[in-house]
């Protein structure tokens, strides 16, 4: 049987319809759709499934974004988490980030964001962190879908005065995000100051705009920024709701646009940018859970995005005196490049799955999942699409450090290290990215026919270029034909790759400099174009 959790936790449309629990998985895995009914079940086999999270106890923190379903959802957490024994606290609206640092604050056995992050509001979903502040592991994941299923199979009715009882939380610290989170970033600016320097504006447009998707970031950031020097003023306050026209959900990381296309844009940010000189930086957006961040460039027709790996080579060069080790997912072209190493040849580099999960894992520590030091851990995680894996101060621990990815954070970061233009000179390839929406996701996988017969493809036409090419394997993307190429010194990677978020099969394609991406660009194209009709047809 196959797991509910996808790249980030689950994920789906939601509905208040009152159905069994066995409908309910049904829903989910033939519609999308996410239920109290399903959600319920799920915090019973949260809590069944204890040995599978590191940590003790029983008290698990709950915390969510801005989403009208949210609600809902959250009290069927509740009942089902405190009708097998856990002890919940909830905080309230925050970042997945303010959740992360909740759980260590708590000392909490387990945390739950509910947030779809850059999703639509007719979308929520639910992550999950362990006691260290790590994401869920894929073999606790199918431990908590087997025992759920087992668990829907059953008959456990409870009557209605005790369902209302056990969907209120045992404590709740609903002002906790608000209170601490900038105070946590703070902590995180000062630390920054140290590494990175201290905060230089001459290349920053006046006011620099700030777009937060209308979620928690919102009503603080800006003020935030402002106290620390950065005349900024925020534009997603007026949004209809999170997500909406706003934020960096919007954005892809080679995304560009003119002054008249960006003036006509009903985005929040982009409609609102001032011609700037090129170079300038002019504003920058979180996503709708605040856990990444884009920044938008001026250029001289108009503006561009500042994809994470620019920002995570621009933060390594800055401080490219100690080694680093850096991660990066497979659609990253710094990894690709060698980059890291050309910074400094003592940094080393893992390539990873998509999902800032596994940028995490890939550089946690063995010793409790902590790092033990006086100064900031070398140690960067990036995915292009605005994730960024940093150190981060303990809670409560001196001279302990946890790893999270943190929108606001990787803003604070860059900014300090932003100004001299001679910090931004840096190689970069090309890349592409383009996706099969509505897509039959199922019908792609390793065993499929579409899937052997793409593999061939690109195997045969990199083979005509004169490439030597190779298949690899990344733990984490179970579904991922990810072809390499080699031609001297030129680089090239093909990847297909389901989307574990929404209902789209992503495909994309990295260069090493110097090359013509045209003929990759075309083949691209065409292996989309021999993929739609299987995984769009009826």
């Amino acid at each position: 049987m196959s797991s509910f959790f996808g790249t980030d936790g689950i994920r789906g449309k939601t509905s208040l319809d009152d159905i069994d629990e066995e409908e309910a998985i049904r829903w989910l895995e033939e519609k999308r759709t996410l239920t109290p009914s399903f959600v319920r079940v799920l915090g019973e086999a949260l809590s069944h499934c204890q040995p599978g999270m590191a940590g003790e106890g029983a008290t698990v923190v709950i915390g969510w974004d801005q989403r009208p379903h949210n609600a809902a959802l959250v009290d069927a957490l509740t009942l089902g988490l405190r009708l097998t024994g856990s002890r919940v606290i909830h905080v309230g609206e925050c970042a997945t980030p303010s959740l992360h640092h909740a759980v260590l604050a708590f000392e909490a056995r387990m945390g739950c964001m509910i947030t779809a992050s850059h999703n639509p509001v007719s979308d929520s979903g639910i992550k999950v962190f362990d006691a260290h502040g790590y994401k869920s592991t894929r073999s606790y994941e199918e431990e908590v879908s087997r025992t759920l299923r087992q668990l829907a199979a059953e008959d456990r009715e409870v009557d209605a005065t005790d369902r209302a009882l056990a969907s209120k939380p045992d404590e709740e610290r609903l002002h906790w995000p608000q209170l601490t989170h900038p105070v946590w970033l703070g902590r995180r600016w000062s630390v920054f100051e140290s590494v990175f320097g201290h905060l230089d504006t001459s290349r920053l447009q006046q006011p620099f705009l700030l777009d937060c998707s209308g979620g928690f970031a919102t009503s603080w950031l800006a003020d935030f920024l402002k106290e620390r020097g950065v005349e900024c003023s925020e534009v997603s306050q007026g949004v209809v709701a999170l997500n909406h026209d706003c934020g960096a959900g919007d954005f892809s990381p080679t995304q560009a646009w003119t002054h008249a296309e960006a003036a006509a844009s009903p985005h929040a940010l982009l409609r609102r940018l001032k011609p700037a000189p090129a170079g300038y930086w002019v504003g920058a957006a979180l996503d709708g859970d605040g856990d990444r961040c884009l920044v938008i460039e001026a250029t001289e027709t108009g503006y561009k995005v500042v994809d994470g790996d620019a920002m995570g080579a621009l933060l390594m060069r800055t401080d490219a005196g100690a080694p680093w080790h850096f991660a990066a997912s497979i659609e990253s072209d710094v990894a690709l490049l060698g980059h890291v190493q050309r910074l400094n040849p003592q940094n080393t580099c893992t390539e990873t799955a998509v999902g800032d999960r596994w940028l995490s894992f890939s550089m946690r520590p063995d010793h409790g999942g902590l790092f033990h030091e006086e100064t900031l851990p070398r140690c960067l995680g990036i995915e292009d699409s605005g994730h960024v894996v940093m150190a981060a101060p303990h809670p409560t621990s001196a001279n302990s450090w946890s790893l999270v990815g943190d929108g606001a954070a990787t803003l604070c970061a860059v900014l300090l290290a932003f100004g001299d233009e001679t910090k931004t000179v840096f190689e970069r390839g090309w890349k592409h990215r383009i996706s099969i929406a509505k897509s039959h996701r199922e019908r792609w996988n390793p065993e499929a026919d579409i899937f052997r017969k793409a593999q061939q493809r690109l195997f045969s036409e990199l083979g005509t270029m004169g490439f030597q090419a190779l298949q690899r394997t990344i733990e984490g993307e179970d579904n991922l034909l990810l072809v390499a190429g080699e031609r001297g010194t030129d680089v090239v990677s093909f990847g297909i790759r389901n989307s574990g978020t929404q209902a789209k099969t992503s495909l994309s394609v990295r260069l090493s400099p110097g090359l013509d991406s045209k003929p990759f660009e075309e083949m691209l194209m065409n292996v989309k174009a021999s993929l739609q009709q299987v995984l769009q047809g009826d």
